[in-house]
């Protein structure tokens, strides 16, 4: 039996949460997964231009843990919560992984003395894209969690991510020549 992809379910405005239950569609819930795939979907259009393969490295396993985190954030069952965090590895290890990543980009690059503007290479111009998606994520994450009990781990893992996305596409446009505008 094939499913199809359309459902008529969600027509009303609605739509089914991972583990039961119904909410609107512009839920503070559905805002934050919601987010958290697009993030996703902004990584996987900045790892297809300009192929980089240590850069592309680190992104690979950041989309296994979106999708984790986005799992995590549609299920109102705490337990299934606990699951999607061990199914990702989102722990301590993987924050500092992320961390030293981000000071692996850093040491190949001259410390800022200026906020830069986004853009350079397409591909740098696309991993700046995806760093300010990814604040936004964090904000709908951080307004989510006002209301419903959230592991903190989500929040510091976008937070993280957000800053190792920035010093990507500084490294991405430095491999590439390309010079930072500086404002």
């Amino acid at each position: 039996m094939t499913l199809k992809i359309y459902t008529r379910t969600g027509d009303e405005g609605d739509t089914g949460l991972f583990g039961g239950g119904r909410v609107l569609k512009d839920d503070p819930r559905v805002e934050a997964y919601g987010a958290v795939d697009e993030l996703n979907a902004a990584l996987g259009m900045a790892r297809s231009v300009e192929m980089m393969p240590r850069v592309d490295e680190v992104l690979a396993p950041v989309q296994r843990d979106l999708f984790a985190i986005g799992a995590l954030l549609a299920t109102p069952d705490h337990e299934k919560m606990r699951e999607q965090l061990a199914k990702a590895r989102i722990d301590d290890a993987r924050i500092a992984e992320l961390e030293r990543a981000i000071d692996g980009g850093e040491a190949e690059l001259e410390p800022l003395k200026a906020f830069i503007l986004p853009g350079g290479t397409p591909k740098a111009a696309a991993l700046h894209v995806a760093r300010t998606v990814c604040r936004r994520a964090e904000r709908r994450v951080i307004t989510l969690q006002r209301t419903v009990p959230l592991p903190q781990l989500a929040i510091i893992y976008l937070n993280r991510l957000s800053d190792l996305l920035f010093v990507l596409a500084r490294v991405a446009n430095k491999r590439a020549g390309a010079g930072e505008v500086t404002w």
